[in-house]
């Protein structure tokens, strides 16, 4: 049987992911396209850990370091993005490949096509959560939606915000919205594969990657981004490693503890990411190991 001639790479940081990309295209002659939305900006080649250039020669890569840290992607930006490159390669076999669910999500379920919500709207929410606390927030969005409600997890107080916020802007639930959607990739047209690696190896292959970033000019790169003295709520200056490090270099800790802190921050996304998988991508196939090409 042949292969789907889209192949989804998906998992935590520093599980391999690029690597496994890579050989997949050597083998198959495939074009690479990223799934990572730090890995968009060209500003972050260090710290999102982007191929680097030797690499990029060994195959075709798509998507990467082509936003500038000032402009924000979305996941509707970066899908229609996707799509337009699907109809580019004309039967070309392409594996998508990177660490942010979302993306996957919503080439592989759809994307809802929610209106934004009001800043003003979302402070409110916000500020009732502060005061009330999760459980009486929790039951109140569970009146009006109470999938969301059921399936957000303890402490998200982002996501649960989110849906309260939809909810009273639109009138409509987030579930209800979400549920309205199609897949963008047709059945059948992908396989998908998640690097789920034993949990204590991949915190030792995080802590040893904040090491190589340091090496290879993390503190550099933090300190041309900051100078621009660009919104701190941009996508690229909430990049793990941004915060940790700029403040090292205004004096407010030292190199020791902003690479710990780094360390730390890149354990906890590594983390999320690994939930995310497991509630999200149950349906794929997963290994600890690198065993999509064969």
């Amino acid at each position: 049987m042949s292969r789907p001639l889209i192949q989804l790479i998906a998992g935590p940081t520093a599980s391999g992911k690029s690597r496994l990309a890579l050989e997949l295209a050597r083998e198959t002659g495939a074009v690479i396209v990223n799934a990572d939305s730090q890995q968009l900006y060209h500003d972050l080649r260090v710290l999102s850990a982007r191929p680097t250039a030797d690499e990029e020669a060994l195959a075709e890569h798509r998507l990467y370091g082509v936003a500038d840290a000032a402009d924000a992607w979305s996941v509707g930006r970066w899908t229609r993005a996707v799509m337009t490159l699907l109809v580019e390669m004309d039967g070309r076999p392409v594996v998508l490949v990177g660490g942010t669910g979302l993306y996957f999500s919503a080439l592989t379920e759809g994307l809802a096509d929610i209106p934004d919500v009001p800043a003003a709207v979302r402070a409110a929410a916000e500020r009732v959560f502060d005061a009330d606390g999760e459980v009486a927030f929790r039951q109140r969005l569970a009146e009006i939606d109470p999938r969301a409600a059921e399936a957000i997890e303890v402490g998200d107080r982002q996501r649960l915000v989110r849906a309260q916020s939809v909810a009273t802007h639109t009138g409509r639930a987030l579930s209800d919205w979400r549920a309205d959607t199609r897949p963008l990739l047709p059945p059948g047209s992908w396989r998908g594969l998640v690097l789920a690696p034993e949990r204590g190896a991949l915190y030792a292959d995080c802590d040893a990657r904040v090491s190589r970033m340091v090496e290879n000019g993390a503190l550099d790169e933090v300190r041309t981004l900051v100078a621009r003295g660009l919104d701190p709520g941009l996508p690229a200056m909430k990049a793990v490693g941004v915060r940790e490090f700029a403040a090292h270099l205004v004096g407010e800790t030292t190199l020791e503890q902003a690479v710990e802190a780094t360390r730390q921050a890149t354990r906890n996304y590594a983390k999320r990411q690994l939930t995310w998988s497991r509630n999200r991508m149950s349906q794929w196939g997963q290994s600890p190991v690198d065993s999509l090409v064969r």
